[in-house]
């Protein structure tokens, strides 16, 4: 087992990318691989199992999704590139992702990058038409990037076979195991019936994941970026002490102010009436939660994501997985469960490398349990009483609370 935790540097032709994928990452402004990419590319384009252990937002898309594509279209070019059409499909890769959300970006990202190498790529989850996913895959196809469940009712239907699949994709194992997902993850791997290659990523490589590993995969490198210390140090945290009849409004007062806040809450109800809260105070939002239809999912994310929509509220399930550039601020509007959810909805303010601001709201009887979230991720930040009127909220990046305002 190989564990590397520095950061690199180089070329994407320097890692052993065809030319034809350097010239369409290039095309899209990327030039310089991240560091989970620099360490693991090379190593997937051998054909060796992978663990790379990275927090969401690290690049880990084109660290598995290189390797998959350029060594997919080679052994098709081998083999004259056979494609059946019909039932059931039978993809040469796979890429196993935990929600809809994620394998939407996921197919977003390599969709263009398969054009260059003639590849057919298509995403199966649930929630979506599932009529239109039978007909693309009956088109025939080389990668299907699926969630778990859709993925074994396609297997059901007789629509998709994981049979001849030889490079497999793990992607944030950890979230797969937090959502109960172990036993159909497991289901794929024994009926993979060639010599394949495995791809695993994941925040953490622990508990589950760590038998997952041992049972599944053949000598796998390891390779490591991205601690937590590291996650905690990139952002800025700020713990404010709310009342109750003024929580809403110094949310609405944050974010206004920034172009882009995400706010997370614990309950899909609890979404929906922040939405409406927010508005009547004349800040408009949109929330993601597993209720809601897919197609609104999809517009609200589209529209935070592209800046036509200034807030976005979101359970912890309906936003594993995302990936959305430019956020500015982070509010916990209901504290998270323990520090390893804070970190993981935080994360999403501190992305490959920049600075972000995390704003935790704390009801009287909350300090408690906020002190021990910051205990356990090494934080010492003062938790600040304020109220809706309070200047400061409108730039919490400049504002240094101090102890002596501090309310325990």
């Amino acid at each position: 087992m190989t564990i590397d935790t520095y950061e690199t540097v180089g070329t994407f032709e320097s890692l052993g990318v065809a030319d034809p994928l350097v010239k369409e990452l290039a095309d899209q402004g990327i030039t310089t691989p991240f560091p989970i990419q620099a360490l693991t590319i090379a190593d997937g384009l051998t054909g060796r199992d992978v663990c790379g252990k990275a927090k969401t937002g690290s690049g880990k898309t084109l660290a598995f999704g290189l390797p998959l594509l350029q060594r997919t279209a080679a052994a098709l070019d081998d083999a004259g590139r056979p494609r059946r059409r019909g039932r059931p499909a039978s993809p040469r890769a796979l890429v196993l992702l935990p929600t809809r959300e994620l394998a939407l970006q996921v197919h977003g990202v390599l969709v263009p990058l398969a054009k260059t190498v003639g590849l057919r790529v298509a995403a199966v989850y649930g929630g979506a038409d599932v009529d239109r996913q039978v007909a693309k895959l009956r088109k025939g196809v080389d990668v299907v990037i699926a969630t778990p469940g859709r993925l074994i009712d396609m297997g059901d239907r007789g629509e998709l076979s994981v049979a001849d699949v030889e490079i497999l994709v793990l992607d944030e194992a950890d979230r797969m195991a937090d959502m109960g997902f172990m036993p159909q993850v497991e289901w794929v791997l024994r009926r993979l019936q060639r010599p394949h290659q495995t791809l695993l990523f994941s925040a953490t490589l622990d508990g589950a994941v760590d038998r997952l590993v041992r049972r599944y995969l053949r000598d796998p490198v390891h390779h490591e970026v991205a601690s937590s210390t590291q996650t905690v140090s990139a952002m800025v945290h700020r713990f404010l002490q709310v009342h109750q009849m003024d929580k809403v409004r110094v949310a609405a007062a944050i974010a206004r102010a920034q172009e882009k806040t995400l706010v997370f809450v614990r309950t899909k109800r609890g979404a929906d009436r922040l939405v409406e809260q927010l508005a009547a105070d004349g800040v408009r939002a949109a929330a993601i939660h597993g209720d809601l239809r897919q197609t609104n999912r999809e517009k609200a994310l589209a529209d935070f994501s592209s800046g036509k929509l200034p807030v976005l509220v979101a359970t912890d399930v309906a936003a594993r997985g995302l990936h959305i550039e430019g956020v500015d601020v982070v509010v916990h509007y209901d504290p998270p469960d323990d520090h390893k959810a804070y970190l993981h909805r935080s994360g999403r303010t501190a992305r490959a490398g920049s600075t972000g601001v995390v704003a935790t709201l704390v009801l009287w009887n909350q300090v408690v349990e906020a002190e021990v979230i910051q205990r356990r991720l090494g934080l010492r930040v003062p938790i600040v009483e304020v109220f809706s009127n309070d200047p400061r909220l409108r730039n919490l990046a400049a504002w240094e609370p101090s102890y002596e305002e501090a309310v325990v």
